[in-house]
This record gives C-alpha cells, structure tokens and sequence, in this order.
C-alpha cells in the first residue's frame, strides 16, 4: 500500500488518498472521527483547537461503506480557512529555530517563510491520522491493535504533576516535549524480514515514527538500555509449551528485523514546540539583522496529540507488512492466507 498527503495548516483542506487497499473493507467513517478528535485533545493545546472540529468526507474508493479496490480518497476541511482566505497576511522573514523555516526557504528560494511553515505544521498530521485510522480498522479483522501511553511531559514521569508543569511552561512563554510508547499486540510471527535493510520492521517502524514532526529519538524494547547491559540480561531466551513463547520482551517483539509474535514496543522522544510565546534569538532572513524569531499561534506542548499520530503511522506500517506478507486484492482473501500461515505456525 502506499499513501499522499496534501494541504496546509490554513489552506482550504487537507486530503489523503491511499492505494493498495483490500476490497471489502468496511470503513468506519465514526471511527475516524473518533481518532481526529483524539488527536485535537490534550491539556497545554493551543487556540487553533477551539476552531477546528475535525471531520473525514470520503471523496472516493467506497461504495455501501465497503473499499471496491479503487484509491480511496479522504478530505479533512480546515475551518480555520475561513479566517484566513481574504486577510492581509504580513511576509514571514524571521525564521524560528527548531523549525523547518529557514532550511527549507533556502531549499525551495522562498523569501516569504511561510510558504514553508504553512506545510510542515504539524497540522498536516490530521490527514495522516485518518489514513492510520483506516490502517486499525484493516487490522483490526486480524486482532492487531495498536495502543500509545504517555510515559513523560517534560521531564516528568508523575501524571499528576503534568498540569502544573504545562501550566508553569505557559506562563514563562515556553513549551514543553515528552516521552511516548507505542505498543502493537496481535502482530504474527514474520513480518518484515533479515534479508535486505530496508525490508527491517523495526527500521520501517523508525521511518514512520521519525517522520512525525519534533520527533528526534526512538527505541525499541529495552532501547538504550540493552547498550548499558550484558547479553545474558538483555536477550528473551525462548521457550516451548505447545508453541515457541518468551517470558520477557528486551527485543519489543522484534528480532532480526522480524516480528517474533511478542508484543511491538516502541518509545518515541518529542521535542518542545519549537514556536515560542516567548521567540529565541534569529536573524531577519532580508536585513541580516538580529532579532527575535516570529510568533505563531501554537501550543504549549502537543504530547498527547503526537501519541495519536504516533498510533497512526505505526498502525500503516504494521497494514502495509500485513498486505505484504497476506497480499489478495480483496479481505476475504488476505484473510485466508492469514489463517492458512497461521495455522502453518501453529504446527511448526
């Protein structure tokens, strides 16, 4: 499977089509209003949630609910747009450090910055959980469920601490990262495989995660800490009552680039926002001269938002190795191949 995005932060919509989807695939259209809402939640977001009520229309690809096989083809209106569309917008020449402004005028010969900020908002991030929402319903007929929790905001590992901190950040003009884990139960034994690097599943997953903005780590199981570790505490040592198990998962279900049917554990790093009430120093991209970086609208951390989108590019992921490993232009018939390689490792 393969998807594209487009849109901006304060365009007219944004759009997903995704290809290479099964037929019959009921698609849930309240399920994915569900997951755009959970996106839009989270204490410390910003004035752009009390706007936007973010809603899927399917354009194309479905018919009774069901995908014919046919790209399918989902629209997200930004109601935002309409404060937007006819004011007199002021060129943006003060780059933000952290953000794509500056690299990104000097690669696309932009004098006005938000020609790129207007893309690499995090707001393009509601397309891609629509089309991670149709992942999950995708994997959901094979009993894969991918789930997210929030272990840190801002250092702080106490959830009831977390509001005072946000609080605190608002109050200095500042903004605040955390730390997110990701888990996938349900995933069979072979996805991915050793054979070439980019057909790794842990490599595929860090892909995705990577590429949701102000993520800058990843790790998979015991991460880092396998690094500071001997092997004999780190590898899941391999039993045998009726089928192959683990009593411990260090590897995050992961081994050799191949799923090993314990459950997927990822753990993903975010950054602050880099748009700050109160701007760090920059320089004037037309004068030369120092000054304080631009001011956007923004939120003072979007931890418990990004766990959503993190939910949704690993979902794809796991989707795409699943019609990968099960291909069949249709459900029913990816879900025959699952059942017959499931009953195969069952008896292996």
């Amino acid at each position: 499977m393969r998807y594209l995005t487009s849109g901006e932060t304060h365009g007219e919509a944004l759009t997903a089509i995704i290809d290479g989807l099964p037929s019959n695939l009921f698609i849930d259209v309240d399920f994915i209003n569900n997951e755009l809402g959970r996106r839009q939640s989270g204490y410390g977001r910003g004035g752009r949630m009390e706007i936007e009520k973010d809603t899927v229309h399917v354009l194309g690809g479905v018919r009774n609910n069901l995908t014919i096989g046919a790209p399918l083809c989902m629209v997200i209106k930004n109601r935002d747009y309409e404060n937007w569309k006819d004011r007199d917008i002021p060129v943006i020449t003060r780059p933000r450090p952290g953000h794509a402004d500056l690299s990104g005028a000097i690669k696309y010969n932009q004098r006005d910055m938000r020609n790129i900020l207007e893309r690499a908002s995090a707001r393009e991030t509601a397309a891609r959980v629509s089309v991670g929402a149709v992942a999950k319903l995708l994997l959901k007929n094979f009993g894969i469920e991918v789930k997210s929790n929030i272990l840190e905001i801002g250092g702080e590992k106490n959830k009831d601490k977390w509001h005072n901190i946000i609080d605190e950040a608002k109050n200095d003009g500042d903004t605040l990262g955390g730390i997110i884990e990701v888990t996938v139960e349900g995933v069979p034994i072979g996805l991915g495989s050793h054979t070439q690097w980019d057909r790794k599943l842990d490599a595929l997953l860090a892909y995705s995660v990577m590429s949701v903005q102000a993520i800058k780590g990843v790790e998979f199981g015991m991460g880092f800490m396998a690094a500071r570790s001997k092997g004999s505490s780190v590898h899941d040592e391999i039993y045998y009552d009726g089928k192959f198990l683990r009593k411990t998962n260090n590897a995050g279900g992961i081994e050799g680039g191949i799923s090993n049917g314990m459950p997927i554990v990822i753990r993903a790093a975010m950054k602050p926002i880099p748009t700050l009430r109160k701007p760090l120093n920059s320089v004037d991209i037309n004068t030369k001269e120092e000054i304080k970086a631009v001011y956007e609208r923004s939120d003072v951390t979007a931890v418990e938002a990004a766990s959503v989108v993190l939910e949704a590019v690993c979902a794809w992921t796991i989707a795409d190795e699943m019609t990968k490993k099960f291909g069949g232009d249709s459900l029913s018939e990816m879900m025959d191949n699952f059942n017959m390689y499931k009953k195969k490792v069952e008896e292996y």
